[in-house]
């Protein structure tokens, strides 16, 4: 049955509102299982995101669903608005973005096919839009750990649960891209020890803290880079041919962590901005307040 389809306005609410944001990457273009679905069109004042967000229902739960290169993948890395994106689940009412994306491995227990759950990132990346503050207002957010501890835990046990090998920390190291790595890089990349390497999440991870959102992700390992001498190249279509191996337990392990996730947010994701917004709000321009006002609402009222 087609989703329905309705528009959002900029400072309007969704009908129905979400609690659970999944932003899925390569290979995760839509989310079987949700039900009661409708697509809204969310305007935000960062543009548009980058397609339609499917809400429905998810084991009892509200999720609201976006492709994050577009359905039919059509928006490079560096193309994706993601300060749209994260804001648009801010409006929704999302608490928590469970991230889905592809990965290559630097080291060589870490196989394709097995998932990892990053607890930090390195950023490399060159040409992004990475917070939402500016515009007479100066905030700097704790990120020392960029993922939501709580949230990690659930999705590491969800993989268990569903007998999915998964690696339950490591770094994720976030290059702009679009290319894949140089062999110098690849090996620079594992000398400094990092885990896996993608190209998306770190400025979502950035974004989502400065929004009070709870941030995690499940990194799909589909390759092994450049370095491994058994495979020397990385070809677009190994990688999908993984991902579609990997698109039967990514559902899986998504349903079961979006059931297990408690009610209440035991971190301190939420209050993020409490001791971040340095500028006295007295002199913030009327406009900034306006437009980050589902970020900022609650410290200004």
């Amino acid at each position: 049955m087609a989703a329905k389809k309705a528009k959002q306005s900029k400072g309007a609410k969704s009908e129905a509102m979400a609690t659970v944001g999944i932003i899925g990457g390569s290979g995760l273009y839509s989310m079987s299982g949700l039900t009661n679905t409708r697509e809204i069109r969310v305007k935000t004042p960062f543009g548009d995101p980058s397609d339609a967000i499917v809400l429905g229902t998810l084991e009892g739960k509200r999720v609201a669903f976006l492709a994050r290169h577009g359905r039919g993948h059509r928006i490079l890395p560096s193309e994706i608005n993601y300060r749209a994106n994260v804001y648009a689940m801010k409006l929704l009412g999302v608490e928590r973005i469970i991230s889905v994306s592809a990965v290559g491995s630097l080291r060589e227990d870490l196989r394709p096919g097995e998932f990892l759950v990053a607890d930090q990132f390195f950023d490399r990346t060159k040409n992004r839009a990475s917070t939402f503050f500016g515009g007479g207002l100066v905030a700097h957010v704790a990120f020392a750990h960029p993922t939501c501890g709580q949230l990690s835990s659930v999705l590491a046990d969800a993989c268990v649960h569903e007998a999915v090998m998964v690696h339950r920390r490591g770094t994720y190291i976030c290059i702009e891209g679009p290319q894949f790595s140089t062999l110098a890089e690849a090996e620079v990349n594992r000398q400094h020890r990092f885990e896996v390497i993608g190209m998306t999440n770190v400025t979502e991870a950035k974004l989502a803290r400065e929004a009070e959102i709870c941030y995690a992700t499940i990194a799909m390992i589909t390759d092994y880079d450049c370095w491994h001498p058994e495979h020397e190249s990385v070809t677009t279509t190994q990688i999908i041919a993984t991902l579609n191996q990997n698109a039967e337990n990514s559902q899986k392990v998504l349903r079961t962590a979006v059931r297990e996730l408690p009610s209440e947010r035991s971190c301190k994701c939420g209050s993020a901005l409490q001791h971040s917004l340095v500028t006295d709000l007295k002199i913030v321009p009327k406009k900034t307040k306006k437009r980050l006002a589902a970020i900022i609402g609650k410290y200004t009222s």
